[in-house]
């Protein structure tokens, strides 16, 4: 990730569970979410303004979003002063900040493999990532992960525990 390279507070544990609370607040499913040059493209099906009628409402459209380097910085900020004066984060299943805690262990396991460049989709809360990395001789290679909703659920539990033990 290019543009957070050198500043601690701004890696992929802290930009993706920043974009997973921006797609939590938009009420955002189904999340497709592409790394630019500047920024993300997110991808998502959501329910259409709810203020309007149409033959379409109820159903899901899909929007796309570019999120540039400098969206991302405003939404982190926003988000941590949001969590400066609210109250601690207890994660549970099926919250209605899923987004945001799935993307943020998401985040930190992307963090570990030192990841040059990111691309997902999900579906149904499960995640399929390909990432580029570092292989061997200073070249690099594609790799497919793949984390079920029982995967997501389960680090997402095991997230403070982690935490504490840091």
């Amino acid at each position: 990730m290019r543009i957070y390279e050198g500043s601690p507070r701004q890696d992929w544990e802290e930009v993706l569970r920043t974009i997973g609370s921006y797609a939590d607040h938009e009420r955002f499913k189904e999340l497709l979410l592409l790394e630019l040059e500047g920024g993300f493209i997110l991808q998502a099906l959501t329910i259409p303004n709810a203020g309007a009628w149409s033959e379409s409402s109820g159903s899901l459209v899909k929007r796309t979003i570019e999120l540039t380097d400098e969206r991302v910085a405003e939404l982190m900020d926003e988000a941590a002063a949001r969590r400066a004066g609210g109250k601690p984060e207890v994660p549970e299943a099926d919250v209605a900040n899923y987004y945001e805690q799935a993307l943020r262990v998401i985040g930190g396991y992307v963090d570990a493999q030192k990841v040059r460049e990111l691309f997902f989709f999900e579906q149904e809360g499960a995640f399929v990532l390909r990432l580029l990395t570092a292989a061997s001789g200073g070249s690099t290679a594609h790799q497919l992960v793949e984390f079920t909703k029982e995967d997501i659920l389960a680090r997402i539990g095991e997230a403070p525990q982690q935490r504490d033990g840091a």
